[in-house]
């Protein structure tokens, strides 16, 4: 009879549950859908190209960086700072709006170790007997154990050459590939970066979010009474802990129903064994809490078996507090979101700048010369010219806004191969008196426009200069000597 009693119960529990639950979606289902996109992104990403151009490369091996698929030189790199402003405050930003959310939905470190946790050793080898037992320690099993590095370190592997993918791209991968000791430095990245991963998953596992990431000390300076989290409801639960959380009030269901008899906690400590940086939520905000909201996921399920709301939920201190939805629009969050979309705008001012040649011009030690007895006065330069483009172009140069200073040398336009940089000799001069000042040299700033002859409106560019006009009376001496 008490059998019977007992399973009607548990009917009835799993029914109420099934109901309550019914159009209930996990995040730990939401967080693996972003898993898999964000996998797929960093796989596919460096393989599209537009025109040849890489969303993102950094490319040391011919000194270039891809952005937005456009390529610049690295003497290009102007918007570099825009871009590092847009990414701190990017991370200011969704920690503030949304704590560590980029740490338990995004971040490689727990993408792999749910792949190697939950996939590999629990769905796949059943070394570990369930998901939501994140708690138990792997003990024997050694031959499936082996078999779960393996597979491991071949994914590392993957991982590695995919992040080396950013900064050697893959058309010039798989060529160095097929002659690794001509490429030592690319291999060795390879290796050192799979023997971290692998030690990384396999044996640091959540203490390198604990200890190592950068990340989660910085994090907590950002926290408001409005950022998001991972809460639990004391108001609703109860207090398991003291508002240090140093200790704990009560030890078990009876005694803190002893305490407060409305606490709806019932003490099961799902929201711990579920945990994969192994604290209790209970306890309140915690450096080691990566809001991956897995004990929310866990209390749901038990309270839904009573009918009743989660105790953990992903919400504001304060929203908690005023029993209300949280303020995602705030004083901080608008601030760092109009600073994003100022930095942003900058770099896309910067990249539009985007020069289709480099032109570094030098001027040679000698400041003048003066030739045909004080009729002609040069000066000479030395030009660097470099061809980004992906065809050859035919170049050459004109002075802008001085139509007494003539290009004398070279004469002629000249051909630089796709890709390629050439050191060119250039001579301006002028026949014209430019100064009558005896006292010094004349200093004349003057502009020089580079350009392709084949395609004169898109590949162009200017640079400043000066032109150095000699003392008149220096002139003078040479125009007697005639």
């Amino acid at each position: 009879m008490a059998e019977a009693t007992t399973q009607t119960k548990v009917k009835a529990s799993k029914q109420r549950m099934k109901e309550y639950l019914k159009g209930w979606v996990p995040y730990r289902y939401k967080r693996y859908v972003f898993f898999v996109l964000a996998t797929v992104v960093a796989l596919v990403l460096p393989f599209i190209t537009i025109h040849g151009n890489h969303f993102f490369l950094l490319n040391f091996d011919h000194k270039q960086i891809h952005l937005f698929f456009t390529k610049f030189d690295m003497q290009e790199l102007y918007m570099m700072p825009f871009l590092l402003i847009f990414g701190f405050l990017g991370v200011f930003f969704l920690t503030t709006l949304g704590g560590r959310v980029w740490c338990g939905w995004a971040c490689p470190q727990t993408i792999f170790r749910v792949i190697y946790r939950d996939l590999i050793q629990t769905k796949l080898l059943h070394i570990r007997k369930r998901i939501t037992n994140k708690q138990q320690e792997v003990t024997g099993q050694y031959p499936k154990r082996i078999i779960g590095g393996l597979i491991w370190t071949i994914l590392a592997i993957i991982a590695a050459i995919n992040f080396v993918w950013y900064f050697v791209p893959p058309e010039d991968f798989f060529q160095y590939i097929k002659h690794p000791s001509e490429h030592g430095v690319m291999m060795g990245t390879i290796a050192i970066l799979a023997g971290f991963l692998i030690y990384d998953v396999i044996k640091l596992k959540e203490d390198f979010c604990i200890y190592v990431c950068p990340y989660a000390r910085v994090q907590s300076v950002m926290y408001d009474e409005e950022t998001i989290q991972t809460i639990y409801d004391t108001e609703r639960g109860g207090h398991i802990y003291s508002d240090d959380q140093e200790r704990k009030l009560v030890k078990n269901e009876k005694e803190l129903l002893s305490v407060e008899p409305d606490a709806e906690c019932t003490y099961c400590d799902s929201c711990v064994r579920v945990c994969p940086t192994h604290i209790d939520i209970k306890r309140g905000t915690q450096l080691e809490c990566i809001n991956c909201l897995e004990c929310a996921d866990a209390c749901t399920q038990v309270m839904g078996a009573l009918g009743k709301p989660s105790l953990i939920t992903w919400t504001s201190y304060s929203a908690v507090k005023e029993h209300r939805k949280p303020k995602y629009l705030r004083f901080r969050t608008i601030a760092y979101g109009i600073a994003l979309a100022a930095a942003l705008a900058g770099l896309f001012i910067a990249s539009s700048k985007k020069e289709y040649m480099l032109l570094n011009i030098n001027k040679t030690t000698q400041l003048y010369k003066i030739k045909d007895h004080g009729k002609m006065v040069q000066n000479a330069y030395t030009f660097l010219v470099q061809n980004t483009e992906r065809e050859d172009h035919k170049y050459f140069f004109e002075v802008v806004g001085h139509p007494e200073i003539k290009i004398l040398r070279p004469k002629e336009p000249f051909k630089v191969k796709a890709g390629a940089k050439i050191k060119k000799v250039v001579i301006l001069g002028t026949d014209k008196v430019l100064s009558k000042d005896s006292s010094k040299d004349k200093v004349i700033p003057i502009t020089i426009k580079a350009y392709a002859v084949d395609n004169k409106k898109k590949i162009v560019v200017t640079r400043p200069t000066t032109f150095v006009f000699p003392r008149y009376d220096v002139l003078q001496k040479e125009r007697q000597k005639q």
